[in-house]
This record gives C-alpha cells, sequence and structure tokens, in this order.
C-alpha cells in the first residue's frame, strides 16, 4: 500500500530508462488508485502491469471488492494471489486463492500464486509439506496449459520485511520441491514451464546469488522495489 498516482507515473518514468534493455520480464503490481495511470505511463516501454488482488466473483454485493473483469477492461495483464499478508491480514484461503486463481483465467489475467510457511512451521520441519499442499490447491482444477501460464511465488512469511532471507539453498530447496509437486501432478514438461519466482527480503546485495541457483526463476520484490535505483539493479543482475 505505496504511492499516489503522480508518485507511481514519477516512478515509472525513472525506472523506463534503467531497465529497457533487460531481457528479464519487468511487472509492476500497484495499487488499483494508481492503475490506470500506471498503465499509461508504461504504454510503449517493456514494464507490465498487475493488481495486487481481486475477487473471485465478476460482479455482485462484494462492496469494495475488485473483479477480474473490471481489472482487465483496463488491460491490467497480471494479479498477485495470496499474498501472505493477504492470508495473514484478510483471513484468505487455500479455497478463495484457488477460485480466484480460476477466475483470473477466465478473464485474461495471468496470476502471480503466492505461497509459504511461517517461522513455525519452517522450525517444526514442515517446509515442503506446506508450500506443496498450497500449491496443489491453489491450482486445483487448472488445465496444463493453465498451469503453465501461473507464475508462483514462493515467499517464506518470516523473511518478509524483516530484513531476513532464506538462504540460497533453502529457497533453491522450496522452489525445487514446489516444481516436484506440479511435476507429479501436472507432468514434468508443464512443472519445467512454470515460472517459480523467490520472495522475502530480496535486494540488490543478495539478488545474484539467489538468481544463481538453478530453480529460481526471478523474484517477487516488495520494499526494495519502491526505488527505481535499488530495482533497476534487481532486475538486471546479470548485466
Amino acid at each position: 500500500m505505496n504511492m499516489l498516482p503522480n508518485e507511481t507515473i514519477q516512478f515509472i518514468e525513472e525506472l523506463t530508462p534503467l531497465v529497457k534493455d533487460t531481457d528479464n520480464e519487468v511487472i509492476l503490481c500497484v495499487p488499483y488508485t494508481d492503475l490506470f495511470y500506471a498503465l499509461l505511463t508504461a504504454q510503449n516501454t517493456n514494464i507490465k502491469i498487475g493488481a495486487q488482488n481481486m475477487h473471485f466473483e465478476e460482479s455482485g454485493a462484494y462492496t469494495g471488492e475488485v473483479s477480474g473483469k473490471m481489472l482487465k477492461s483496463i488491460n491490467v495483464e497480471y494479479v498477485i494471489i495470496g499474498h501472505s499478508e493477504r492470508r495473514q491480514y484478510f483471513n484468505e484461503t487455500d479455497e478463495s486463492v484457488n477460485k480466484k486463481v480460476k477466475a483470473a483465467f477466465e478473464n485474461g489475467l495471468k496470476p502471480i500464486v503466492c505461497v509459504g510457511e511461517t517461522l513455525e512451521q519452517r522450525e517444526a520441519g514442515k517446509v515442503e509439506e506446506i508450500i506443496t499442499n498450497q500449491t496443489k490447491l491453489a491450482l486445483e482444477g487448472l488445465t496444463n496449459e493453465q498451469v503453465e501460464n501461473t507464475i508462483i511465488a514462493y515467499e517464506p512469511i518470516w523473511a518478509i520485511g524483516t530484513g531476513k532471507t532464506a538462504t540460497k539453498e533453502d529457497a533453491n530447496d522450496a522452489i525445487k520441491a514446489i516444481r516436484n509437486k506440479i511435476a507429479e501432478i501436472y507432468g514434468q514438461n508443464t512443472a519445467d514451464r512454470v515460472i517459480i519466482q523467490y520472495g522475502g527480503s530480496v535486494k540488490s546485495s543478495n539478488a545474484k546469488e539467489l538468481f544463481s541457483m538453478p530453480d529460481i526463476d526471478g523474484a517477487l520484490v516488495g520494499g526494495a522495489s519502491l526505488k527505481a535505483d535499488e530495482f533497476s539493479k534487481i532486475v538486471g543482475f546479470e548485466q
């Protein structure tokens, strides 16, 4: 919940020349009030725009909610679903996440689905059990093609906004477990095509070591994405 429309416009104008030559995909997921301005400002750039949440119904008596159909109507391309803060503070469940993922595809949106364990679950040795179950339930009922077009973000809850980062080995092991679970259900070809990111205190100083791991395909960047210079360094880590 950051940036007013004028700040978003300024941010994208600053970021555009810094990332214009990257081969990596750059997606900014902004608050609802910034979406229209972000889409206009990002026209004719390589920056894509996403929302941070959506409702699974198209319309109805859901005061304060925004539907996938509404997002698509202004040409939003991506939407984050099941972020740990949504699960933690707004009672999102694996069931509601699955409904939202299906609704995203029904409306031509690409979902960025978040999974991750708490510190207590990690200390209890349940990391793989928790994240693979969340992944399985989030993707339930999808076709192979839809799964291939889903971005999954592994974000250990204890690493978000805390400055703590999973070791590159821990992050890679978790993402490998997620990919193996997808392979088990949908086949190895599908699993190999799914983009699985790491999220949790990613910054320019640790991006290269995280992205050097074989199973980590990118990052869901939090606080470090609020400064164009810092974010651009993460985007261009290998350049």
